[in-house]
């Protein structure tokens, strides 16, 4: 595969990823790096792969891919490939909640001065070591990354990078409990987004919504936090960004642990760990969470009446009934009756199934 072709390919490949089509971009991607030989092609690939490892929750294959992409930089013999390529080992490591290493790797980047795309790259590399102090609980060391890194976004007009550490910021804030500055980072970062963010990921609004759902539960706006961490799963899944699904969901858990919604919470925390623990393998423990769901399930009554399914494992249409209990539609259409099949009262109204 010739340079054209696989620069041709790349966007292809880019294509489909920001139409959703993960796996299918997946395929075009691994197709170049088998059949190309064209160095720069391949450190280009290698890193949009990175990226898409990152998004989907699979940190380690995406260090397997930056540690790739190193030995490519190599080959290339150009100092700005190196340095991209150990912000990308870097961010991996993070990810893997690695931060020793990850302040090890940013160090190896902030050496490398004197780089075409150094100063470019600067401000991402202090934002990562921020997150890997922050991962540290190095409060001041982590603060004193994040100004810089805020430094070189303004100096640079980087509002995409802004963005990133406005949300870090928040999280920080978080973290030393000082509610108000949580709320306002993530709101100055939704504000970039809605002001400049017309090309950007949607994965940008997202993540500010997130970090706004957090800082508002923290502060006891319950209400306003459902409605930011809803507008942020809606995203994730929208595009399988898996970590930040796993992110509201422990947010949700949250709101609902804050309502003294205790049932609700268990549920959605013994659903988040079956998931993790079947992505793992790890059989004994899946069937103690699926127990413990199925035994939530039934404590909260979430299942229909009549077929006896549980609510909310498919997609089916619900008819909630003026005496507050709910069902599938087509079976209280099948059924016939005209009262409640759970509390027996003539409470269904002439055509209101």
């Amino acid at each position: 595969m010739g340079q054209d072709q696989a620069k041709q390919q790349i966007e292809k490949g880019l294509q489909l990823y920001q139409s959703n089509q993960t796996e299918k971009a997946l395929q075009v991607w691994m197709r170049i790096l088998d059949k190309s030989s064209d160095l720069v092609g391949r450190f280009r690939v290698l890193g949009c792969l990175v990226t898409a490892h990152s998004e989907m929750g699979r940190y380690k294959d995406m260090l397997k891919f930056a540690v790739v992409q190193i030995d490519t930089a190599r080959e290339l013999g150009d100092a700005d490939y190196l340095m991209e390529s150990y912000l990308n080992l870097a961010r991996s490591h993070e990810k893997l909640c690695e931060f020793q290493k990850t302040v090890s790797y940013c160090k190896t980047c902030l050496n490398m001065q004197g780089t075409r795309v150094g100063q470019q790259l600067n401000g991402q590399v202090s934002l990562s070591m921020g997150n890997a102090f922050l991962g540290l609980s190095l409060f001041q060391k982590a603060l004193e990354s994040f100004e810089k890194a805020l430094r070189y976004a303004h100096n640079n007009d980087d509002k995409m990078l802004e963005c990133r550490v406005c949300c870090s910021l928040g999280s920080f804030y978080s973290q030393v409990k000082d509610y108000e500055k949580a709320l306002f980072f993530p709101c100055k970062a939704a504000e970039l987004v809605n002001d400049y963010g017309k090309g950007w990921s949607l994965k940008y609004r997202a993540m500010s919504q997130y970090h706004m759902a957090v800082a508002y539960r923290k502060l006891g706006h319950l209400g306003d936090s459902m409605e930011c961490c809803e507008e942020s799963m809606k995203i994730a899944l929208q595009h399988g960004d898996r970590p930040l699904q796993a992110l509201c969901l422990l947010c949700f858990a949250d709101i609902h642990r804050s309502r003294r919604d205790l049932e609700l919470s268990l549920l959605k925390l013994h659903c988040l760990s079956e998931g993790i623990y079947r992505s793992k393998g790890q059989q004994r423990e899946l069937r103690a969470h699926v127990v413990r769901f199925h035994e939530c399930v039934e404590e909260t009554e979430l299942y229909c009446g009549l077929c006896g399914e549980s609510i909310g494992e498919r997609n089916n249409r619900l008819q909630a009934l003026p005496c507050s209990h709910f069902f599938h539609l087509r079976c209280l259409q099948n059924n016939g009756t005209r009262s409640c099949p759970n509390c027996r009262r003539s409470s269904m109204k002439p055509g209101f199934v």
